[in-house]
């Protein structure tokens, strides 16, 4: 019998997650993996469903820098901010 995780399905549905989603059913195929009582072929699938969780979550850390990098930006950028070339030698 497949595991729950494993069942869930397929990349198509994990793009559709949430950071936090994602992150909590990755945890959740660890930890299963990690008990060693699935199959070969559920640890092979669960190990698959936990690569592409894996590449959401990364993908939602990397959207998240860009976004704090682009408000630093026009953070340091904006009226009155100092900018080193305007600095007398």
């Amino acid at each position: 019998m497949a595991s729950e995780s494993a069942r869930k399905g397929t990349a198509d549905d994990v793009a559709n997650l949430s950071y936090e989603a994602a992150r909590d059913e990755l945890v959740k195929v660890v930890n299963e993996l990690e008990q060693g009582t699935s199959t070969l072929e559920e640890s092979l699938a669960l190990w698959e469903r936990g690569e592409a969780l894996a590449a959401r979550c990364e993908e939602w850390l990397i959207g998240a820098k860009a976004r704090l990098d682009a408000a630093r930006g026009a953070a340091q950028s904006g009226p009155g901010a100092s900018n080193a070339a305007d600095t007398p030698a």
